[in-house]
């Protein structure tokens, strides 16, 4: 501890200030990375007065083979034009290519290291089962069969097909503000989704009946937006969908026997259902708990008796940017009604009876929790349903509808159908994440195609937060900053502002580290208030438009009153990672000046040293002035530490001068301690200090991430207090993603571990599972079939 005179405490800490290391603004702002904004997109991230986007309006008519497992189709699309721009041509997508021979996705695709293919084997694991899925992949016919494309009149279109994409060219330019109607009669084979993935697909079960997830499964209109024109990327199968919002008239024939599930209302339920189960559907409409609609013991019946006879299911959807729809005799179908603002909601879910006892207890519980939660942080749930269904897709969203994949297993002793905790909360869990999509992207409609995490990062944070309010101790999940750690420490990422092609650690990047940061910003850097009002402003600017990372960025600034370009640049724009290290910490007190307290003092810190080994040793040994008391005089009555009329005349002087906060100070006796921080990981971060003090008292100091800006990369702090302190840690909540606690303390604590003398080896059957889940789904959102999910680390 050091006495620090007063004059020299304020200069000492200015000093320390400002580091010798090349100067780094981290506040820098994003100028140079965000587009200028202008009357389509404003500098406050809000919807501009000349904003615009198109519109495309669909009426297909649909039929599904199942002894051929194969769809037809003809569509009719009225695109409206309601930009400034004219188009010469169109774009429409055309994603059921991407299993053609020939697709982008196909020819680069890419088989894992050398080393875990090594540790697979011939007759089973991560071998057998990428070798059937690549060369299943090669033989499987698949995509698009186009029949016609032809104008309203009927007249042959000319047109060109680039693998996912097809050109249509128009024989007149399309104005703005005009509209244009053509037609396009299509046809594909339906994929097993178990052997060649992907968001869509068939399920063969072992009674020999199939149960069918239906989407991309009819051209639709690619985006055209004043930032990117058409959004024409090749569909690699990361970058999902950009499209635009339309009203759907959709007719959908099936076998007689099927049930199905969709986007949109029922229309023609008197042609389709029985009349016990209108009737239970009118009771589902003011129901407070799920009520079954068709029952295990239809669903059973059904699948032992197949239909020979063909039904048509009749859907409208209003204001939805897509179109899904699943199909099965297997379904067994309940509901519950809920309300959303002013719009009344049926919640609903369809499953095998395998998916049994775990659907009927929990999926259509969870889609209700989901609109109740996401409501609080956005909008309003503005569609008629809300649809859970349970087939071989792990997880994936459309409007209205999502797939969801998490089931019970068979008791290996019992043979009945049990599911363990990680089931239970994965099926939760996704069922959270793919019906909150609803609300990203579905209507805050961001490019997926370009930007993953702006819809896979928003949705899993607003996830983390519906899934603390279900129950406490949720067992883990994306956005607890804890568990981002060992990503981003690692070296093999990029940053969030990635391509969604090129993005590495899918999972972790587009989904986890996003959903952590605004986990971050909303508790430690802006607050809930500050933040949840900010980000509610952005859900209801942007609903039913078309947002990009800059309107994200803007609205957040804008509606929170903070300049957060250092957040964005941070964790948006690098691969920086928050570690800060406590460095070195001195204590200082204010010195009085007055001799009868200073040299009390130094009298105590005198005798609190240890005593020297010579004087040790020579205790008692014979002393002259001892034997000759006549040599004494009063110095040896006095020691350096006794005070003299000199030394009281000489405060007196000193004293004089001061102002009065000088002398209040000097009464205090305050406790000036500075510490050093040094910024390891590179992100600047606030500083949260939790400060044990002498007599046992905690206080936590937040300190603004603004403490960094003359000196990124080291700063000294003084903390004043009234009692010495006797321990510091940074981040004791471990709320910032501080990658390295074990330089967050002082004194240092010891980093408990524990050391395990047993060999461990990879299991070639994770390995399997790790390579299926990425080239066979998307990354369900984290949430494949919750036995086999992976930990965040991963």
């Amino acid at each position: 501890m050091f006495r620090l005179p007063i004059g020299v405490a304020a200069l000492c800490l200015a000093a320390s200030s400002f580091a010798a290391a090349p100067f780094d603004d981290k506040f820098r702002q994003l100028d140079e990375l965000l587009p200028t904004p202008g009357t389509i997109r404003t500098a406050s991230g809000a919807p501009g007065h000349a904003y615009w986007q198109q519109r495309a309006d669909y009426t297909i008519r649909t039929t599904l083979d199942e002894a051929k497992r194969a769809l037809s189709g003809a569509g009719t699309v009225t695109y409206h034009n309601n930009s400034p721009d004219t188009l010469k041509y169109l774009w429409v997508q055309l994603d059921q290519n991407i299993y053609k021979t020939d697709s982008d996705a196909r020819q680069s695709a890419i088989l894992p290291s050398r080393e875990a293919w090594a540790n697979g084997t011939q007759t089973t694991g991560l071998k057998y089962d990428a070798l059937r899925t690549v060369l299943e992949g090669r033989t499987f016919p698949g995509g698009f069969d186009i029949l016609a494309v032809k104008d309203a009149g009927g007249r042959p279109l000319p047109y060109t097909i680039n693998k996912t994409m097809m050109r249509i060219d128009l024989p007149q330019p399309l104005k703005p503000g005009a509209k244009v109607t053509f037609g396009i009669d299509w046809r594909y084979n339906i994929n097993e989704q178990k052997v060649l993935g992907g968001r869509a697909g068939y399920e063969k079960f072992d009674d020999k009946n199939d149960l069918f997830e239906i989407a991309q499964w009819f051209p639709r209109m690619a985006a055209y937006y004043d930032v990117y024109g058409w959004q024409h990327k090749q569909f690699l199968g990361s970058g999902e969908f950009t499209l635009e919002f339309g009203d759907y008239d959709v007719r959908i024939t099936v076998p007689g026997d099927h049930i199905v599930a969709s986007t949109g209302e029922l229309q023609n339920p008197g042609e389709v259902l029985t009349a016990a189960q209108r009737d239970r559907l009118r009771q589902a409409k003011t129901a407070k708990k799920p009520v079954i609609i068709v029952t295990q013991a239809e669903a059973e019946a059904a699948e032992r008796v197949r239909s020979t006879a063909m039904k048509t299911w009749h859907f409208k959807a209003k204001n939805v940017r897509d179109f899904a729809f699943a199909s099965s005799r297997k379904f067994i179908w309940d509901a519950q009604a809920i309300k959303s603002g002013k719009q009344d909601v049926l919640a609903m879910s369809y499953y095998p009876k395998e998916g049994n006892p775990l659907w009927e207890k929990y999926s259509t519980q969870a889609i209700i929790h989901t609109i109740e939660q996401y409501n609080k942080y956005s909008f309003d749930y503005p569609y008629p349903t809300a649809i859970s269904v349970n087939g071989p897709v792990g997880g994936m969203e459309y409007p209205m509808i999502s797939f969801n994949g998490p089931r019970p297993s068979k008791d290996k002793k019992t043979g009945e159908l049990t599911y363990s905790q990680r089931t239970k909360y994965g099926l939760i869990g996704v069922i959270i994440h793919e019906v909150g999509h609803n609300y990203f992207p579905m209507i805050v409609n961001s490019d997926e195609r370009q930007w993953t995490w702006m819809d896979e990062g928003l949705n899993s944070f607003v996830q983390f937060l519906a899934q603390e309010a279900w129950e406490a101790n949720w067992p883990g999940g994306r956005g607890d900053p804890r568990a981002i750690t060992t990503y981003m420490k690692s070296t093999n990422q990029v940053p969030i502002m990635t391509n969604s092609e090129s993005v590495l650690q899918f999972g972790n990047n587009a989904y986890a580290k996003p959903a952590t940061a605004l986990n971050v910003l909303r508790e430690t850097v802006l607050g809930r208030e500050l933040f949840d009002f900010a980000f509610k402003e952005y859900a209801e600017r942007w609903k039913f438009k078309r947002p990009t990372p800059a309107d994200f960025f803007r609205t957040m600034e804008d509606a929170s009153g903070t300049d957060l370009d250092w957040f964005w640049r941070g964790w948006f724009y690098t691969t920086d990672a928050v570690d800060v290290s406590v460095d070195g910490i001195t204590e200082y007190t204010v010195s009085s000046k007055d001799p009868e307290v200073e040299k009390a003092m130094a009298r105590a810190r005198r005798a609190a040293e240890p005593v020297s080994i010579t004087d040790q040793r020579n205790k008692g040994m014979p002393r002259r002035v001892d034997a000759h008391p006549e040599l004494k005089d009063f110095y040896n009555e006095n020691d350096e530490f006794t005070v003299t009329n000199k030394d009281r005349n000489k405060f007196a002087e000193t004293t004089a001068d001061l102002e009065d906060w000088e002398k209040a100070l000097l009464k205090e006796g305050k406790h000036l301690t500075l510490v050093d921080f040094s910024n390891v990981g590179g992100l600047v971060t606030p500083l949260i200090v939790e400060l044990t003090l002498k007599n046992g008292q905690k206080t936590i100091e937040r300190i603004p991430a603004e403490v960094w800006r003359y000196s990124p990369t080291k700063i000294t702090k003084l903390f004043v207090t009234d009692e010495p302190i006797v321990g510091l840690t940074q981040d004791p909540n471990w709320e910032t993603a501080d990658v390295d606690v074990s330089n967050n303390s002082w004194p240092r604590k010891a980093t408990p571990s524990r050391l395990e003398l047993f060999k461990t080896e990879r299991d070639p059957n994770n390995l399997m599972r790790d390579f299926n889940s990425k080239l066979k789904t998307k990354d369900a959102q984290g949430t494949p079939a919750p036995e086999t999910a992976p930990t965040p680390a991963e």
